[in-house]
């Protein structure tokens, strides 16, 4: 089984990032140590010289280890799933396997990037203020409602059973930020409500929060 050594691992994070709390979670999960290598978004620092030869894109996070540096989430958290493989994340029921990439696809495609902090800045500053966070509140209840929908017969403890499985590393930090960013009525999806009371049990994800992590604000 593949450990990771002293500060061989180092994580290209922002606080409030969703991508990046994804992944903060794994790395807690399965034990891994990693050094936190803070990239404040609103400095624009994921747009320097230095940080877009690890990412092209300029997006957090991004997870080196060793030689290798591996960007987006996703492709990080099935890096992980493959390298080190304890606490693992993906079942091996190819049913429940699928439902799992199609959770987290709901909310890495069709949440997440209508809602990142470039697509609300554009908002705001060619629309108003008010109408960045409206535009949110739609898809975010789009995707929820599409979530409780697609998890209904097959939630347990967690999102696709009594087991902390891909998908809930996806659904945390997503329903985190509706109660505390955007201030959702989640009384209407009382699934997810029900799950991210669950979440809020376990110590590698509470740890991996935002306001748990070093660059956020005092």
């Amino acid at each position: 089984m593949a450990t990771a050594g002293d500060q061989q691992l180092k994580l290209y994070s922002y606080y409030r990032s969703s991508c990046s709390f994804r992944v903060r979670i794994a790395l807690n999960l399965k034990g891994l140590k990693y050094e936190y290598r803070a990239v404040n978004l609103l400095k624009k620092e994921q747009y320097s010289p230095e940080f877009r030869k690890l990412n092209p894109i300029g997006y957090v996070p991004v997870l080196v280890d060793g030689e290798m540096a591996v960007s987006d989430s996703f492709a990080i958290l099935l890096y992980l799933e493959e390298k080190y493989p304890q606490h693992p994340l993906l079942p091996k029921d190819l049913q429940r396997k699928a439902l799992n990439f199609q959770a987290a696809n709901i909310v890495c495609s069709s949440i997440q990037p209508l809602q990142n902090l470039a697509v609300l800045n554009y908002i705001e500053e060619r629309v108003s203020p008010d109408a960045k966070i409206e535009w949110a509140k739609v898809h975010i209840e789009k995707g929820f409602a599409a979530l409780e929908d697609l998890l209904r017969n097959y939630a347990g403890r967690y999102a696709t059973g009594d087991e902390v499985s891909f998908a809930d590393l996806f659904l945390a930090p997503q329903i985190h930020a509706a109660f505390t960013r955007f201030n959702l009525d989640m009384t209407q999806f009382p699934l997810l409500s029900r799950l991210h009371e669950a979440y809020n049990e376990i110590p590698a994800f509470v740890d991996a929060r935002p306001d748990k992590q070093p660059d956020a604000p005092s």
